[in-house]
């Protein structure tokens, strides 16, 4: 009895750990699957094959998601960079027992064999998923395995993210919206080509805060991205560029006819708020404050898309 008493909170301990490796406690990437959901026409929303489809997608995008942020730790910690990121003066704004490889919690191997059995993981039910699609291209198709294998390279690997490639494809969250719809239906509507760009823009409008908080332990670690090899000056100007990307796709959607004017009147309360983003991080240097601010804009920017979604189909 004393053995099973002491063995139960080793091993709550450890799936703890691994549910903080694989981040499964942020969910904003997978809140994509309301708005595929949202932007469905007529009865197709309430079919059993869409919600299939839907389900299948975002667990398989939870092992692939899982996957990239387990191997990625694995490379933070091999080359450092986390050690230097992750400093105690960082506080709760940067938690580090949320990262179990440098507290201690899991070991390298372990890491490395959860990342892998992850992209399996999504790599098996991406398969079913492409199955049972209503509208299963080839084109889809290879576009699923160019985001898995990328996802999983991100730092690890090929590692994209150390060479040029980590501001391009962390855009990619927005192909979690553009997929699924594509495989439900066949096409892509103006519509859900902007919500897929605005969903990519809010995942960089998180990341570009974290890069220049990280950029000296970055440069150490030999990652090569916008903020390492930029003085902080032209940074900011990048930063404050990337803002400009939001309300510049919707201005373009509506030029050419793909969303209604009354789109903007949704987005600016958003817009609002992203000035205080970019006045925290940009002109205040509170870097890690702005990140945060971005993530909940990222959360907020969700039901403004179901909304849309609405008006658009049922108004």
């Amino acid at each position: 009895m004393s053995l099973n008493t002491a063995a139960s909170p080793v091993a709550k301990d450890r799936l703890s750990a691994f549910v903080k490796l694989g981040k499964l406690s942020f969910y904003d990437y997978y809140l994509s699957a309301f708005i595929v959901w949202a932007a469905l026409p007529g009865a197709q929303t309430w079919d059993g094959t869409t919600f299939a489809v839907i389900l299948l997608y975002i667990a398989g995008y939870v092992g692939v998601v899982a996957a990239t942020v387990a191997l990625d730790d694995v490379t933070g910690i091999r080359d450092g960079s986390d050690a230097r990121n992750y400093s105690p003066e960082s506080g709760a704004l940067r938690d580090l027992s949320r990262k179990p490889l440098l507290s201690g919690a899991l070991t390298v191997r372990q890491a490395e064999l959860f990342g892998w059995g992850a992209m399996a993981w999504g790599a098996v039910m991406w398969s079913l998923v492409f199955v049972i699609a209503p509208e299963n291209s080839l084109w889809v198709g290879l576009l699923m395995v160019a985001v898995l294998v990328s996802n999983v390279q991100y730092s690890y690997g090929l590692k994209i993210s150390y060479n040029f490639g980590q501001e391009v494809i962390l855009v990619s969250p927005g192909l979690a919206i553009l997929i699924p719809y594509v495989l439900l239906t066949g096409e892509a509507t103006g519509l859900v080509i902007l919500e897929s760009a605005l969903f990519g823009l809010w995942s960089l409008l998180v990341s570009i805060y974290s890069n220049m908080n990280d950029v000296e332990g970055d440069r150490l670690a030999g990652r090569r991205n916008l903020a390492t090899l930029t003085t902080a000056s032209t940074y900011r100007k990048i930063i404050v560029g990337a803002h400009l990307l939001e309300p510049l796709a919707v201005a373009v959607a509506i030029a050419v006819g793909a969303v209604p004017v009354w789109f903007v009147a949704l987005m600016v309360p958003l817009w609002a708020m992203r000035v205080s983003q970019a006045r925290s991080g940009v002109g205040q240097g509170n870097l890690l404050q702005a990140r945060m601010l971005g993530i909940k804009l990222h959360r907020w920017g969700v039901p403004v898309l179901l909304l849309a979604n609405v008006l658009e189909l049922h108004v």
